[in-house]
């Protein structure tokens, strides 16, 4: 790479990175506020907030960097042709394909740090986020505890919690029981869910526990202290976690067990998953031919590029949502998945062939000029 070269990277490079940061601390906000209802349902921390955030960006990276790309590069090529660099660059002996390499050099760069995020980073992630989702919910203070509500369990159980502390601290508990023989009800200033000898239990404190026999006659006992048993009102929790297309791994998707297959999806959708993983990195090479048509493809103007540039947004998004409707129906048809890969890799030719089309003399006019030379000899 020369040295104009490596000055059309950066200047290429630096609003490419500056577009998919934007980009990403919207999907970032708009994800954490999904998450906010482990923290405010649940009673969850503020900790495993930021963590399922964070496993749920490289996902959100994978659909962005494209658009991120084709934004940046719009940004950058625009600014770079008003100022007349690119006509310098052209003037000082540099052709067309050595004028755009930069820009696809850094698409390549794209494109290796997307497959990268669908192939490793993305199913880890998602696994884990996965995983710590499934944590939550099956815990018991997510499962048998809502902050000012009745909250209905298994095998006659009824909780009912005042107040929710961060440290886990409940205050003011109500648990009623009814198992059709005899009623329970326990009270409590104060309590904490705990595990003891690998069995969950509640820790009351402070409270009283009454109850009636089916004769009618009442038992009161008043504590300081006790350990309510809860291992009997957890057997209907489901103890796997299931997975989805999104959660597995490249091997997974091509070659699914029959686990996989009876919990994840179908084997045509599984293999739909996989040729997306690998497919959609090829549109950041669409997003970076029709960025570069949008701006050279035409004459030069000092008034913008706004309808060159909305023609290329266009078109872009409806090859993106085509691309999204081509995987919907690989999951039906396993040889509409070649699709997947010729979509974005044509879009990017058609792109590139109006670009250097639109970059020839026009014969008819070159014609017309010989015409009048030849008239005035």
């Amino acid at each position: 790479m020369t040295l104009i070269q490596g000055y059309l990277f950066r200047q290429i490079g630096r609003p490419v990175v500056g577009a998919c940061a934007a980009l990403a601390g919207i999907g970032i906000l708009s994800q954490s506020l999904e998450q906010l209802e482990f923290v405010v349902e649940r009673g969850a921390s503020l900790w495993v907030m930021v963590k399922l955030t964070s496993l749920a960006t490289p996902q959100l990276l994978a659909v962005i960097l494209p658009i991120g790309l084709f934004v940046g590069a719009l940004i950058a090529l625009t600014r770079l042709q008003r100022e007349q660099e690119l006509i310098a660059a052209f003037a000082a002996g540099m052709t067309r394909w050595d004028a755009i390499r930069p820009a696809f050099a850094l698409a390549l760069v794209v494109v290796a740090t997307t497959l990268a995020i669908n192939v490793v980073v993305q199913p880890w992630a998602q696994r884990a986020a996965r995983d710590e989702a499934f944590a939550v919910r099956s815990d018991l203070a997510a499962l048998l505890v809502e902050e000012g509500r009745f909250v209905k369990g298994p095998n006659g159980l009824t909780v009912y919690v005042q107040e929710i502390a961060q440290n886990g601290l409940m205050t003011n508990l109500f648990v009623h029981i009814d198992d059709g023989r005899s009623v329970s009800t326990w009270d409590a200033a104060e309590a904490r869910f705990s595990r003891i000898a690998g069995e969950p239990y509640l820790l009351l404190g402070q409270g009283s526990w009454q109850r009636y026999s089916s004769d009618g006659v009442l038992n009161y006992l008043s504590f300081d202290n006790h350990a309510f048993p809860l291992a009997a009102f957890m057997e209907e929790a489901d103890p796997t976690v299931q997975y989805k297309p999104s959660d597995l791994y490249l091997h997974q998707l091509f070659d699914p067990t029959p686990g996989i297959s009876a919990s994840a999806g179908s084997r045509t959708e599984l293999l739909a998953e996989g040729h997306a993983r690998l497919s959609s990195p090829l549109y950041a090479l669409t997003a970076m031919a029709m960025a570069l048509t949008a701006i050279l493809g035409g004459a030069f103007s000092r008034t913008g590029y706004g309808l060159r540039v909305a023609k290329a947004a266009g078109a872009f998004l409806m090859v993106r949502i085509v691309g999204y409707g081509v995987v919907a129906a690989g999951a039906w048809n396993p040889w509409v998945n070649v699709l997947q890969y010729l979509l974005p890799l044509v879009a990017a030719a058609v792109a590139l062939r109006l670009l250097f089309r639109s970059l020839k003399p026009r014969r008819r006019r070159s014609g017309r000029i010989r015409a009048v030379a030849g008239a005035g000899a």
